[in-house]
């Protein structure tokens, strides 16, 4: 991995330059399109082109259990993560209808799975049958979450390899707002008792019991803050592990990444924090409704375009974002010129 991370190159930014020259002289007033022009420059330094274009999209959904669930952490038993992870496989849950709709293909992996059987329907990367309860222990070896993040990155390649050079996130796991609050506490230094939220739908009254859960996890453990991979084996979680490998993936193959809400952006935080550049390569989708979602994405220093009042998971807002993108691309790519118009710029 750190070979593969050693070959990210910054940004085309003579290429941007050009794609700015060219966006500003588009028949409209400057700026007048917002964020569609800054997305249409930014991939085009992803890209190397001055008129980057979608090809396919995709988005991977990493699934894993979690077990701190053992602790009642959770309002829905581990098995869910099993039955939505083949639902997602089939296109019948939420993030496989919206993908649906947006021409995208999904990558369902089990990356982590608690059962004692495989599914030819997933893709079978599985490192563990569900991580380790974090309150009692670590999610995971060093090299299982090495190897886990090294799953995402090899994902982004074989997608980058059958055509796509648009990928999402996404993630199924029951209980994994548990270990994402518990890196974000970790990262911002801020009690769990503050940053807890009810994930899919936990009871409010049960709050304090989630977040005490998350501060003995956290308590006692030498973690090296400085090593996202340190952090991933002490308190994540597989689907986060192989998220954080999407995010690297992008850069490294160079293919723009679109995260979805919450576990998303904190799997792209830890990413962040292997390459310092990362945002150059990344576009956060929505704002997502989880309590402390805002406080990930300032802590990412990336804006969400969508705010949809949605906090599904599964890749579902970042696959909303894929038409932006597309969008963005059109305009610079149909548009024509003050020039090419004959008339003067506004």
């Amino acid at each position: 991995m750190k070979n593969q991370l050693s070959k990210i190159t910054p940004l085309h930014q003579e290429i941007m330059h050009q794609t700015r020259a060219r966006v500003d002289s588009l028949v409209k007033p400057q700026g007048s399109l917002g964020a569609l022009e800054e997305i249409a420059i930014k991939l085009s330094g992803i890209y190397g082109t001055t008129k980057p274009k979608i090809e396919k999209k995709a988005v991977i959904v990493m699934c894993a259990d979690h077990g701190v669930c053992a602790e009642g952490i959770a309002s829905a038993p581990p098995v869910v993560t099993w039955v939505q992870s083949l639902n997602i496989a089939k296109g019948v849950s939420g993030v496989g209808a919206l993908a649906k709709a947006a021409g995208a293909t999904v990558y369902t992996v089990d990356i982590g799975i608690d059962q004692p059987d495989k599914h030819p329907t997933l893709i079978d990367k599985r490192i563990l049958n569900g991580s380790g309860n974090i309150s009692k222990g670590n999610a995971m070896t060093y090299k299982e979450a090495t190897d886990a993040v090294q799953v995402g990155i090899d994902m982004v390649k074989r997608a980058v390899d059958e055509g796509h050079n648009l990928i999402a996130t996404g993630e199924m796991g029951i209980g994994n707002t548990t270990p994402s609050t518990a890196i974000l506490a970790l990262l911002t230094g801020k009690s769990p008792f503050e940053i807890t939220g009810v994930g899919a739908n936990f009871p409010v009254d049960q709050l304090d019991h989630k977040a005490a859960v998350i501060e003995k996890s956290i308590s006692g453990k030498k973690i090296n803050l400085d090593d996202p991979i340190d952090i991933i084996a002490s308190v994540g979680g597989l689907d986060i592990a192989g998220m954080t490998g999407i995010m690297l993936g992008g850069a490294i193959y160079r293919v723009p990444v679109i995260v979805d809400g919450y576990i998303s952006t904190v799997s792209a935080i830890l990413a962040s924090k292997l390459v310092p550049n990362l945002n150059d390569f990344i576009f956060a989708s929505h704002a997502s409704e989880e309590k402390s979602a805002a406080l990930a994405t300032s802590l990412l220093g990336l804006k969400p375009y969508l705010n949809l009042n949605m906090r599904l998971g599964e890749g579902s807002g970042a696959v909303l974002a894929f038409n932006l993108l597309e969008a963005a691309c059109t305009m610079n790519n149909d548009m024509i010129t003050f020039e090419e118009a004959g008339i003067g710029v506004v």
